[in-house]
C-alpha cells in the first residue's frame, strides 16, 4: 500500500448550486413531491432527451416498476432482458408476475445482442428491455424493427446512458418508455433518484396515477378536478424536492461534469492502448454512430484468476477498482421467475468473470489518473 490517500471507485460530485438550491427548498417550505425544483429538473431532462413528459422517480427502479404497471403486465407474459444488467431490469417485471426472458450480451458492446433477440420472442413476449451498458447505444435500429414487427414495446433501461447519442438522438428516446438513474453511482446523481421518460402522449395521464398512489392527484393539483380520489393501483414513487433541487443544480452542470469524465475517460483509453494490446486485454468498444457519455470505463481481462488479481493488485497500490454485473440468468431467482432464451447466455458468463472498472468520477483529477493508470501498468500477467 502506497502512502498516497486511496482512490475510491467513486465519489459522488458536488455541483456549485446544491447547497444554496437545498437551502431555498428549506426557506420555501415544500419538502415533499413535485414542487418548484422537481418542475426544473423534469424540464431540463425534456430539453436533454426530447421526451414529452418526464417524471421524477425514487430510483431507476421505480421507474422500471412503473413501466412495468403501464404495460398492464400480467402472470405469464414474458419480457425479454439482457442477462448482463443489473437486477432491477428482471425485477421490476417479476414483481407483475411476468417471466424474465434473459438474452445473451454482444462480445463488443455487452450490450444485448440484437441477433438472438428474436429466437427469445414467444406468443406471450410483450416487451423488450435494452440496457445501454456503459452509455454506449444497442443496436436501436435492429431492436425497432424487430418490435415493430411482433408488436412489443421497447423500454430503455438508460441508467448508464443520460447524455449519450445514438445516430445523433439521444439515449432514453427510442423506448416507448425510458428509465434513468440519479444514483450517487451515476455522471448526475441526487444520492437515490431516478425518472420515468415517456415518449407516447398517451401514457402521461395513466403514469401520473400510478406515481401518485394511483390517484388523480395531479389532476387535481392543476385544477383539472375539484377533489382527488382512487382511480387505479399506484404507488408512491415521488423524490422529495430536497433530492430534485440537488439534482437540478447537477443537470445545470452537466456539461462541465462530462468535460471532466470524457477527459478522464480518453486518458483511459489512449495511455492504457499498449498495455492492453500487449496483454491481450480488451478495451472498450464504442461503434460508428454511438456517442457515449463517459459513464464508466472496464478492461476485459484474459480469465477471472488475472480479474481478481489486477483487482489485489490495484488495491495494494492504493486504488479502489470494481468487477460489475454477474449474470442474471444463473442467479437464485431466476431460476425460479425467468428463463433463457435458446443457446443460453455462454457470453455473459465470460465477460462477468474478465470486467474491471477502474475509478472514473468527475472530480478524480489529473494526478489521481495518473496513479490509476501506472498502477494498471505495473500489473504482471498470471
Amino acid at each position: 500500500m502506497t502512502g498516497l490517500a486511496t482512490i475510491p471507485f467513486n465519489r459522488p460530485h458536488i455541483s456549485k448550486n446544491e447547497l444554496p438550491y437545498l437551502a431555498e427548498v428549506l426557506r420555501q417550505g415544500f419538502t415533499s413531491g413535485d414542487g418548484p425544483f422537481t418542475r426544473r429538473a423534469a424540464q431540463l431532462l425534456r430539453e436533454m432527451t426530447g421526451s414529452c413528459q418526464v417524471l421524477l422517480t425514487t430510483s431507476c427502479t421505480h421507474a422500471l416498476e412503473m413501466s412495468a404497471i403501464l404495460l398492464d403486465l400480467r402472470p405469464g407474459d414474458e419480457v425479454i432482458v439482457p442477462s448482463f444488467t443489473f437486477v432491477s431490469a428482471a425485477n421490476a417485471f417479476a414483481l407483475r408476475g411476468a417471466v424474465p426472458v434473459f438474452v445473451d450480451c454482444r462480445p463488443d458492446t455487452l450490450n444485448i445482442d440484437e441477433r438472438l433477440v428474436e429466437a427469445a420472442i414467444s406468443e406471450r413476449t410483450r416487451a423488450i428491455v435494452v440496457v445501454h451498458y456503459a452509455g454506449v447505444a444497442c443496436a436501436m435500429e435492429a431492436v425497432g424493427e424487430i418490435a415493430e414487427r411482433h408488436g412489443l414495446t421497447v423500454i430503455e433501461d438508460n441508467a448508464h446512458g443520460l447524455g449519450g447519442h445514438y445516430r445523433g438522438r439521444p439515449l432514453g428516446s427510442f423506448g416507448r418508455m425510458a428509465a434513468q438513474s440519479f444514483h450517487e453511482t451515476k455522471n448526475v446523481q441526487c444520492g437515490e433518484g431516478g425518472a420515468l421518460l415517456l415518449n407516447d402522449a398517451a401514457l402521461v395521464a395513466p403514469a401520473e396515477i400510478i406515481r401518485e398512489k394511483g390517484t388523480d392527484r395531479s389532476r387535481f393539483f392543476r385544477g383539472q378536478v375539484d377533489k382527488y380520489r382512487w382511480i387505479d393501483i399506484g404507488s408512491s414513487y415521488l423524490p422529495s424536492d430536497v433530492l430534485a433541487a440537488q439534482l437540478t443544480s447537477q443537470l445545470e452542470c452537466f456539461d462541465d461534469i462530462q468535460f471532466r469524465r470524457h477527459a478522464i475517460w480518453r486518458r483511459y483509453h489512449e495511455e492504457l492502448a499498449g498495455w492492453a494490446a500487449k496483454h491481450e486485454v480488451a478495451q472498450p468498444v464504442v461503434p460508428d454512430g454511438c456517442a457515449h457519455p463517459a459513464h464508466l470505463y472496464y478492461l476485459l481481462l484474459p480469465d477471472l484468476r488475472n480479474r481478481q488479481a489486477l483487482i489485489d493488485h490495484l488495491a495494494g497500490k492504493g486504488v479502489q477498482a470494481a468487477f460489475h454485473y454477474q449474470p442474471l440468468h444463473t442467479a437464485p431467482a431466476a431460476l425460479r421467475y425467468g428463463r433463457v432464451a435458446p443457446g443460453g447466455c455462454p457470453v455473459t458468463e465470460q465477460v462477468a468473470d474478465r470486467l474491471v472498472r477502474l475509478p472514473l468520477f468527475a472530480d478524480l483529477g489529473e494526478a489521481g489518473v495518473t496513479r490509476v493508470i501506472d498502477a494498471v501498468q505495473t500489473y504482471k500477467m498470471r
